[in-house]
């Protein structure tokens, strides 16, 4: 606390008290310069292993069914246009009872609709198939 004596001429001493705040500001500064810099070496992260990105090709094993949608929605087995829904799930059925069952591969063009990608899902599901994927290409690297 800082207090100021006047030195006037008259012989009433005046009293200022007012508190002196720059060292206190200057502590308060300091204390948080002091816990910006050590805060980030505290943190601690839980130590995991994160999965490196790989692109695995695909491989194609003489047994897997590939199905291809064009963006008309036209569905092929193979490179064979099947005519409707009923006439897959019947050439399904017939895979699916083989040992091992064939995977099934699903192709579908980027600017195909959903349903008909789902077609395909759902008459795999009707005729029993246990093993679905989806073949997509990954995005252009770079750009």
């Amino acid at each position: 606390m800082a207090f100021s004596l006047s030195t006037g001429g008259s012989d009433e001493e005046e009293v200022i008290s007012a508190i002196n705040t720059t060292p206190l500001v200057d502590v308060m500064l300091v204390l948080l310069i002091i816990f910006l810099i050590t805060i980030p070496v505290v943190v601690h992260n839980v130590p995991v292993k994160l999965p490196a990105e790989v692109n695995v090709p695909t491989k194609t094993a003489p047994g897997n069914i590939t199905l291809s949608v064009d963006r008309d929605g036209q569905i092929y087995w193979g490179v064979q246009p099947v005519r409707n829904t009923q006439e897959l799930v019947n050439r399904l059925e017939t895979e699916s009872v083989k040992i091992p069952q064939p995977e099934v591969l699903i192709r579908g063009d980027q600017d195909a609709r959903y349903d008909s990608i789902g077609k395909i899902v759902f008459a795999c599901q009707r005729a029993g198939i246990l093993k679905l994927g989806f073949i997509s290409q990954p995005p252009a690297r770079g750009g």
